[in-house]
């Protein structure tokens, strides 16, 4: 889909909010209408245009109740700047993207215990034609640039944009990847909500009522399911607050 077609599309908020509650769970018309306090023929003619952009699916249950999903995997980034504005959108990069040979992004893949590709990530290269921090100020204006030195990081500057895109939509898809095997582990609808708790924690420790307004959910589900996870030894109580058990990535 045309990316500015898909800013206008996404420039409702009744259908931001229909994507951000689909990214946590498939719901039903009944469901979403009650959760975005519009009519469901509202609703009805929101999840149309999703569907016509390709962003939603359905699917029926053995009770033949109608859920919605997100149906793929898509970035959308917009670039304002005093030289540029413009928006692009793109699927995540296939998992078997050679990120080896980048230039200026390193990203370091390895394996896991279990035989799974894993990556972290580094800074731009240390080529000796490689922009130098100390070569420029804040506005970007080198004292000992010439003409000819700038066109230069201009050429490297637009590659490493293009690097930092790609990276960003392959992060994207391995991410999903990953949460969709913790959602494994888990049986019933309930796996998505673990994934986002473990998320929530992956920047650092959280207290249960901050997860649950990041998850939007009771903070007495929260709990309950953050005791589940101590049983699976992922994360663990620090006085009020929760972390993960690191040793175990």
């Amino acid at each position: 889909m045309d990316s500015a077609a898909l800013l206008d599309l996404l420039g409702n908020e009744n259908r931001r909010r229909i994507l951000r509650l689909l990214s946590r769970k498939p719901c039903y018309v009944t469901e979403i209408s009650e959760y975005l306090g519009v009519s469901p023929k509202a609703v009805i003619d929101h999840l149309r245009k999703l569907d016509d952009a390709g962003l939603v699916e359905s699917h029926v249950d053995d009770g033949r109740r109608k859920y919605f999903s997100i149906a793929r995997n898509l970035r959308l980034e917009v670039n304002v700047s005093p030289y540029e504005f413009g928006t692009k959108s793109a699927y995540s990069a296939s998992p078997n993207l050679d990120i080896t040979s980048w230039r200026h992004v390193s990203l370091h893949v390895g394996r896991d215990a279990g035989g799974n590709d894993t990556a972290s990530a580094g800074g731009a290269d240390s080529s000796p034609d490689a922009p130098r921090a100390d070569e420029a100020d804040e506005g970007g204006n080198g004292a000992d640039h010439d003409l000819g030195d700038l066109v230069s990081d201009i050429e490297q500057l637009e590659r490493l944009e293009n690097e930092l895109s790609m990276a960003q939509r392959w992060v994207q898809g391995r991410l999903t990847q990953t949460l969709d095997r913790i959602s494994a582990h888990f049986e019933g609808v309930d796996g998505r909500f673990y994934g986002d708790l473990i998320r929530g924690l992956a920047g650092g420790s959280e207290t249960a009522d901050a997860l649950a307004r990041r998850v939007d959910a009771p903070p007495d589900v929260v709990a309950d399911a953050l005791d589940g996870l101590a049983a699976h030894g992922v994360v663990e109580r620090d006085g009020d607050r929760w972390r993960l058990v690191t040793d175990n990535a």
